[in-house]
């Protein structure tokens, strides 16, 4: 999915280094989430926007009044507002007064996304909140001003220095003169986009982007400052180090940095001195050291990983409400099958099971276990002491101290569900035990050798069988329709382009994973608008377009922030479906009524058949 025509970004080499979670083999220039995000060189996403950010006061209810308020799938709407100032003045009042029934709230340069529960907050009471906001940010951000002692012994601090017209010590200079805001979070937990520095530090990218950019490194390009939180791929201009973490599952809040703090840049001292007293409000980062460690000990009842199968990892309902801290929500990729593994074992529904995509799955039983697989029809094979036997989906069954479990591969769907009596034992991160491949947050992907430790929760009754209640999963030769709200983007694409959306059918293509499905249709879809879209709130669903016209459909570990128009998303209760579909499979799209925003909200364009359909609107599983 990469465009040669488009630099490359912290966003996009980070995506690319998660690809190593694929379900299938492929290069990483065709990760299903490459070229999703911002192009610093040109400002947020790529548009030019060099306006300073200011604290003035902001009349929230003018700048929310002349507004375009667009749909983000059936639970969210964007926001459109006229700049940093008022997404970030909007973001405040939000989290100052917080509203039952919103889920998140993520501000990017110029739109703010508000994600709600339809059944506790109608669209309609939302916006009266919105509208009625008084005209503050939230203290608990704007007020607090964060000092990052740096190095300045970049790589790249000459080069800036040779393409900014100043001398090295002139450009450290600038750099500690500013006052930062931060902007945005995005691509990946801990990495904030500063905004506000020196016009004259506005440098491009490297021609050439690093394989490998140390964590702590502090960088520039465009408008923009950063710190990598943690080591990876890289372009951005290195003028210095700091040691101090960015991202630390530790503190009580991982992210140093959140949208409305400020930051400032100060020179480190080269030898070791008293810390000079802060100003009120002003907290002065430090390093943190190292966590003692010591080895895990050896589960009493475990299963014992002797292949793990093209992808298998724990996955429960996910970390939802992290937006600002640069985590989606991640989860199971089918909550339905997740659900009903879990009820079988007499497990509460939203523990964590091993997600298996497309099974393989050989593993050995330590102790008594009782298991159940849900989701994919995976067959199911049993070696013990009497011979092999097999298990059937959708029922539990027992392994006995020895027993060798076999998953074969699904002739239909992609995603199955082994759930086992007492839980999984995995430590959980932000309150959930998912692993996510694009933030690196929680377990990593099954390997050889990996004992899964099966805890001692609280077990209901094993649930009678049910193997015909199983989700229908698609066969690779089938076609699976799939229901969407238009935009909200949709005016940045031509008529044409929308109705063949509906019209042609979409093949989900080898290189789809967790991140998204990359999809591949005959014809791509064609922009009305051929300009750069400033980075702004994704979902899962969202029908992301880069400028190769084909589609990608963000999943459970989506980013938080993309630079390419989001055409439709597909409607929250339908994506346990989308998760299903094969590589190989084809898939067409149906619009349904989105959330209603009154006359002139959504941007201009109706589908021409959404007045004619008198479907409800439908609920997202949560």
């Amino acid at each position: 999915m990469s465009d040669p025509h488009r630099d490359r970004d912290p966003d996009r080499e980070l995506v690319e280094a998660a690809s190593e979670g694929d379900v299938s083999e492929h290069d990483p220039e065709h990760d299903p989430e490459h070229g999703h995000d911002h192009d610093p060189d040109r400002g947020p996403g790529g548009a030019p926007d060099d306006r300073p950010v200011h604290s003035e006061p902001v009349d929230l209810g003018a700048a929310v009044a002349g507004s375009r308020v667009l749909p983000l799938g059936t639970d969210g709407i964007l926001i459109e507002t006229e700049g940093l100032d008022e997404s970030l003045a909007l973001f405040g009042a939000l989290l100052a007064q917080p509203v039952a029934g919103i889920l998140d709230v993520v501000p990017a340069p110029r739109t703010v996304a508000v994600r709600f529960l339809p059944a506790l907050l109608p669209v309609a009471s939302l916006m009266s909140v919105v509208r009625s906001l008084p005209n503050s940010r939230d203290a608990a951000t704007e007020g607090r001003l964060v000092e990052i002692p740096v190095h300045y012994d970049g790589v790249d601090l000459d080069e800036v220095a040779r393409l900014s017209g100043l001398s090295p010590d002139e450009v450290v200079d600038r750099h500690t003169a500013a006052t930062y805001t931060v902007a945005f979070t995005g691509f990946a937990p801990g990495f904030a986009y500063l905004s506000g520095g020196d016009p004259d530090l506005a440098v491009p990218r490297r021609s050439s982007p690093r394989t490998h950019v140390p964590a702590g490194a502090v960088a520039l390009a465009g408008e923009f400052s950063g710190v990598y939180p943690r080591e990876s791929p890289g372009g951005w201009q290195i003028v210095g180090r700091t040691d101090v973490p960015l991202w630390d599952l530790a503190e009580r809040v991982p992210a140093l940095l959140q949208p409305g703090m400020r930051v400032r840049f100060v020179e480190a001292l080269t030898e070791p001195t008293a810390t000079p007293e802060a100003d009120e409000g002003t907290v002065t980062a430090t390093a943190t050291p190292p966590a003692p460690g010591g080895a895990a000990p050896r589960p009493e009842r475990a299963l014992v990983v002797a292949a793990p199968g093209p992808h298998s990892i724990l996955e429960d309902l996910g970390r939802p409400g992290r937006s600002g801290l640069g985590v989606s929500r991640s989860g199971a990729m089918d909550h339905r099958a997740l659900r009903e593994a879990n009820r079988l074992v007499g497990a509460a529904t939203g523990s964590a099971a091993l997600e298996m995509a497309y099974g393989g799955l050989r593993a050995a039983a330590r102790g008594d276990l009782v298991l159940a697989v849900s989701g994919a029809p995976v067959p199911i094979t049993i070696d013990g002491a009497s011979g092999p036997r097999t298990a059937a989906i959708g029922a539990a069954f027992a392994l006995d101290d020895g027993d060798v479990l076999t998953v074969g591969a699904p002739p239909r769907g992609v995603y199955s569900y082994l759930a086992v009596r007492g839980g999984w034992d995995v430590e959980p991160v932000l309150d959930s035990a998912s692993g996510d491949v694009l933030a690196h947050l929680g377990p990593e992907r099954l390997r050889a050798g990996d004992e899964l430790g099966v805890g001692h929760a609280w077990s209901e009754s094993v649930a009678a069988a049910a193997p015909d209640a199983q989700p229908s999963v698609s066969a690779p030769d089938e076609v699976t329709f799939l229901d969407v709200v238009l935009g909200p983007r949709d005016d940045w694409f031509t008529p044409a382009a929308v109705e063949r959306l509906t019209t042609q059918r979409w093949t989900v293509t080898g290189q789809s994973n967790r991140i998204g499905l990359r999809l591949e249709g005959d014809v791509p879809l064609d922009r009305a608008v051929e300009g750069e879209l400033p980075s702004e709130a994704t979902v899962s669903g969202a029908l992301q377009v880069p400028p190769s016209g084909q589609p990608v459909l963000f999943m459970a570990d989506h980013p938080v922030t993309g630079g390419y128009p989001v055409v439709a998303c597909v409607v929250g209760d339908q994506l346990d479906r989308a998760a299903q579909v094969p590589v190989g499979a084809q898939v067409r799209f149906r619009v349904v009524p989105g959330p209603e925003l009154g006359a002139g909200r959504r941007g201009g364009r109706r589908d021409a058949h959404l007045d004619e359909r008198l479907a409800a609107e439908r609920g997202v599983e949560q």
